[in-house]
């Protein structure tokens, strides 16, 4: 009933200026989205939403990138290369949006939220660790030893741990699947 008409025989439709905008009803679904994950809360899934999250840090991907590079092998040289352009690209597009953005992190914007993981910083919207993801997936999209879709399985289980642990609410993952597609794309252009 809120922000609608009322049924019934005083059925009254309020004035546009006092129903709640489509963006407020969006992001008022996002968050009863967040907070309907916590029914799945339980020990064995919060430890591997965990381990998601930090398979998808920066310092995983770099790790991952220069053990690559390290190798001195034509393929595995491309993949590192490859999986750096599309994380920085990742990484520098989603900070750039946060910085302007500004939206703040469910534990600051839900009274008494506590997340399941430490925040690297204040604002939530698009995910960096699912944006890196995708991009990885995105550009390792065509490399040896089906790469690209294993990564893209991972990138999908960073995301959801991302929503599962409190730290983004599911549309903050959603925009990082898409920037992190477009930078992962780019990749390809940048490393050919």
């Amino acid at each position: 009933m809120r922000g609608e008409a009322v049924e019934g025989p005083a059925a009254v439709e309020l004035p546009a200026a006092l129903r709640p905008s489509r963006l407020a009803r969006l992001l008022r679904l996002d968050e009863l989205a967040l907070l309907g994950m916590r029914r799945f809360h339980g020990p064995a899934r919060t430890g591997l939403a965990r381990a998601l999250t930090r398979a998808g840090d920066a310092s995983s991907w770099t790790l991952v990138g220069l053990a690559l590079l390290a190798t001195f092998r034509a393929p595995l040289v491309h993949m590192g290369l490859r999986l750096g352009a599309g994380a920085g690209l990742a990484t520098l597009l989603a900070q750039l949006l946060k910085r302007r953005l500004l939206r703040p992190r469910p534990s600051r914007a839900i009274a008494g939220f506590s997340p399941l993981a430490e925040n690297p910083d204040a604002f939530s919207f698009p995910s960096g660790h699912t944006a890196a993801a995708f991009a990885v997936a995105l550009a390792l999209a065509g490399e040896p030893w089906g790469a690209g879709p294993l990564v893209l399985l991972l990138a999908c289980g960073i995301g959801l741990s991302r929503v599962y642990l409190g730290a983004h609410y599911p549309l903050d993952v959603l925009a990082g699947g898409a920037l992190g597609t477009a930078a992962g794309l780019l990749a390809h252009l940048v490393v050919p």
